[in-house]
């Protein structure tokens, strides 16, 4: 991890020690991405079966994965990982529930009736990354809220193992939180059916779910085709930023940062802290804990683009923090509650010594679906919201148009549109009641 004194940088230092990776830019990602989209548009099922065959190494007969075995992955799941399952899922849903928004009217003047009123969308494509880390926890924190939203159609698509099956645990999940289907695919091949349909995967309104560059750069591009689908918001791999004062003990700090760097090797991890002396039992800390790591080589090729930055007050920690936007932002100073107003831009936060990232991760009942790449600074992560849209209503009496008619005549006349001006006067001058 390179180490930086922020108050020596110019300008320009301090926005490249902030810089993410733009592989996801990448003009062959780019360009693989968008013929694969083509392909399956085109090929529907036998495009996602030729690709994963060569992206996967498996040869699928059938996408669709029969609802016997979501049941069957359950009943056999190990008492101690359904307590775990089942503990996350209420936890999830006792925050999501909370979420859930409801009508309001407003009468804006006499006789004129305003109202909104939220309405599940009709269906949603939940992509739950699998390979070498099946993350049973994604699909919790999207079919949860989904399903509380009251959107009918909950669609989870997910890469098979090398067996050509789904993991057992993503299964088992999926019948706990009660999936309407789960099929088979992944990568930016997933995203395309979910948004194009195919003979066997059905189109969906709305695109949701973390993945590698490919997947996001293919959210990003079939969500902007006039009459494609809305995608949950922009993402790319994972990030942490980790704020600590003297006081943080650099064994939890070292520990947020590795949970991080072990999901990719493109994922970036941030500590700001007050002195060398930090940084530098830090270092040594994330060796000791690296050593005997599973994902060891995937963390240590995050770590190449993780960064130390040493700031000398509160106040330009935060504003480091407001300027980076991370999707995951860990307070371990003292006092944290104490600078939380003055956070405006993070995903999800994490207050204090005993709050790791890993718990929103997994089963505190926040969402770890979350803005990615500096997106903090304009999106929330998931939430029972994502899956809902709003209608708006209005309702006129007679003598609300006799209220508002008038204005309404006049900012039609201004803008030279005389049937909108009609629409009213012809009204008014009809004398019904």
């Amino acid at each position: 991890m390179q180490v930086f004194i922020w108050n020596n940088l110019n300008k320009e230092e301090q926005i490249a020690a902030l810089a993410r990776s733009q592989a996801i830019n990448d003009e062959n990602v780019v360009r693989r991405t968008t013929d694969i989209l083509n392909a399956v548009r085109l090929k529907g099922d036998e495009a996602i079966r030729g690709f994963t065959k060569r992206f996967d190494n498996v040869e699928l007969t059938d996408l669709k994965v029969p609802k016997t075995d979501m049941k069957a992955a359950w009943e056999t799941l190990a008492p101690k990982d359904k307590t775990a399952m089942v503990t996350a899922k209420n936890n999830i849903e006792n925050f999501h529930l909370a979420q859930m928004p409801s009508a309001f009217e407003v009468e804006t003047m006499p006789g004129v009736l305003c109202r909104r009123e939220p309405r599940a969308i009709d269906s949603a494509g939940l992509y739950v990354p699998g390979g070498s880390a099946p993350l049973v926890s994604t699909l919790m924190m999207l079919a949860v809220p989904a399903k509380i939203a009251g959107v009918p159609k909950r669609i989870v698509i997910t890469p098979p193992s090398k067996d050509g099956k789904v993991n057992a645990n993503i299964l088992a999940a999926a019948y706990l939180c009660s999936v309407t289907n789960i099929y088979m695919a992944g990568g930016a091949q997933a995203i395309a059916s979910l948004g194009y349909g195919t003979k066997t995967i059905p189109k969906c309104v709305k695109i949701f779910g973390p993945g590698n560059i490919y997947v996001a750069q293919a959210k990003a591009q079939i969500s902007k085709e006039m009459g494609g689908p809305a995608i949950d918001l922009p993402a790319g791999p994972s990030e942490a930023m980790v704020l600590a004062d003297e006081q943080a003990n650099p064994i939890f700090v070292a520990s947020d940062l590795l949970s991080q760097a072990e999901h990719d090797p493109m994922a970036q991890v941030i500590c700001v802290c007050r002195s060398r002396e930090f940084a530098a039992k830090l270092k040594a800390e994330i060796g000791k804990q690296l050593t005997d790591l599973p994902r060891k080589n995937i963390a240590i090729q995050a770590l190449k683009n993780g960064r130390v930055i040493i700031a000398h007050d509160i106040d330009t920690m935060l504003d480091i923090a407001n300027d980076y936007a991370p999707e995951h932002l860990i307070v371990q100073i003292q006092s944290p509650d104490g600078v939380l107003e003055k956070i405006r831009n993070a995903g999800s936060v994490f207050l204090g010594p005993w709050t790791p990232e890993a718990v929103g991760d997994y089963a505190s009942g926040t969402n770890h679906t979350l803005p990615t790449y500096g997106a903090a600074q304009a999106y929330s992560g998931v939430g029972v919201e994502s899956f809902v849209k709003f209608i708006s209503v209005q309702t006129l009496t007679r003598i609300g148009l006799e209220n508002l008619g008038p204005c309404v005549e006049r900012l039609a006349k201004m803008e030279g549109l005389e049937a909108h001006r009609r629409a009213v006067s012809l009204r008014l001058e009809s004398g019904g009641a």
